[in-house]
């Protein structure tokens, strides 16, 4: 139990410092978040066609989640040379990276910027609180594209899932075999979209009891689950399906009673649940 308390106080903590750095006016940028998998050339060309690259314009890469950033560049860098001709950087920031000038003047003026898959905890763990943060911020603020995928999805939320599972004292890798309250890890992310949390790989991995369990414990945050071969567009409010993929979204109804017992079952009487596919739209409250 001393865990846990520890654990949420550090949350409320961090959720509140991220607040303070994060998008608060309507960004005038889009977000690409892609649910995991192989990405199709005509996902890549309507990423391409979102972000209305110029030609003198270019992409930054961030594969930081990865455990080998370096292929993680360089698959993603191949589809996207499929899809257009700009140039495709590479930036991997590390520690000592972090505060390089002429990296982050590059990271401040890409049109597109793209966050590969891998780990969602490693990114944040590096970036949280810096200027690579705040660049990413500022920049889907000014009007750049932040894409995403798998990883690079799951840390778009202000709300992010780790893929981790409190249960009892114990903070673990989640098999989320049951759907209890305020068992699912929550950190900050990006805190790109406040209103909704993300989840990816969302019918390949099964992942309803994850969702569930974060509806539960946020019941106000719509939790959607994205696919893989699926990908959200995001414009302000107004949300797109693209891809091969499919999406559901889950939405608690109103009214609902949260309770408050640690590691009790879920009872939700009333859900939304759409599943959704490529040309679908819908609106984040």
């Amino acid at each position: 139990m001393k865990c846990k308390i520890i654990y949420l106080l550090a949350n409320l903590i961090l959720f509140a410092a991220a607040g303070m750095s994060q998008v608060s006016e309507t960004p005038k940028g889009s977000l690409f978040v892609i649910g995991g998998g192989s990405r199709s050339f005509a996902m890549m060309q309507s990423l391409v066609k979102t972000a209305q690259l110029s030609k003198k314009d270019y992409i930054v890469v961030l594969p930081m989640s990865s455990e080998e950033p370096d292929t993680a560049y360089f698959y993603i860098a191949a589809d996207f040379r499929k899809a257009c001709t700009n140039t495709v950087a590479n930036l991997n920031f590390t520690k000592e990276k972090l505060n390089d000038k002429l990296w982050l003047d590059s990271l401040q003026k890409a049109r597109l910027i793209f966050i590969t898959g891998g780990d969602q905890n490693r990114f944040m763990k590096l970036v949280s609180h810096t200027q690579v943060e705040r660049i990413i911020q500022k920049a889907y603020a000014a009007g750049a594209t932040i894409a995403g995928t798998s990883a690079g999805a799951a840390m778009m939320s202000e709300k992010m899932i780790t893929g981790n599972e409190i249960s009892g004292d114990s903070i673990r890798p989640g098999s989320f075999k049951t759907i209890r309250y305020n068992t699912v890890e929550i950190a900050a992310g990006l805190g790109l979209i406040k209103n909704a949390i993300i989840d990816q790989h969302f019918i390949a991995r099964s992942r309803y009891n994850r969702v569930l369990t974060a509806l539960a414990t946020f019941p106000s945050y719509p939790c959607i689950g994205i696919d893989e071969g699926a990908a959200l567009i995001i414009k302000g409010k107004n949300v797109k399906i693209e891809g091969e993929g499919q999406v559901i979204t889950f939405t608690v109804l109103s009214p609902y009673q949260k309770q408050d017992k640690a590691n009790s079952l879920v009872n939700i009487p009333k859900i939304q649940m759409s599943v959704l596919t490529k040309g679908d739209v819908f609106l984040l409250k």
